[in-house]
């Protein structure tokens, strides 16, 4: 099964993190994405572009709607052509399987 086809688990306090040696294997399925250290917490990030805001704001809207289904939430930034989405567990201060589950679900959406 693809990690677009999983489904996010609850996650809580003390929850799991991705480990080193699950990550390559993660990314594997969502090359375009990276892992960025933001104030010393690992997180997803993926750029993407569009040709103007209306199709930019479309796709943080589309975003939003699987993330709320999912009860899974990115932090988002909207720009003219371009929305960068973070991907990350607060509640565990890293990278949960649903961050990568989520992100290979944010990636469909461009279908």
């Amino acid at each position: 099964m693809s990690l677009a086809q999983e489904s996010c688990e609850i996650c809580r306090v003390g929850a799991p993190k991705v480990t080193d040696a699950e990550m390559p294997e993660l990314l594997k399925e969502i090359p375009e994405w990276r892992v960025e250290d933001i104030d010393g917490i690992p997180q997803l990030y993926r750029l993407y572009e569009f040709k103007n805001f209306k199709q930019a704001i479309a796709f943080t809207n589309k975003v939003g709607e699987i993330a709320e289904e999912a009860k899974h939430h990115p932090a988002l930034l909207t720009e003219w052509g371009k929305v960068k989405v973070n991907w990350w567990t607060h509640k565990i201060e890293g990278l949960h399987r649903n961050d990568f589950i989520m992100a290979a679900k944010t990636d469909e959406l461009l279908d």
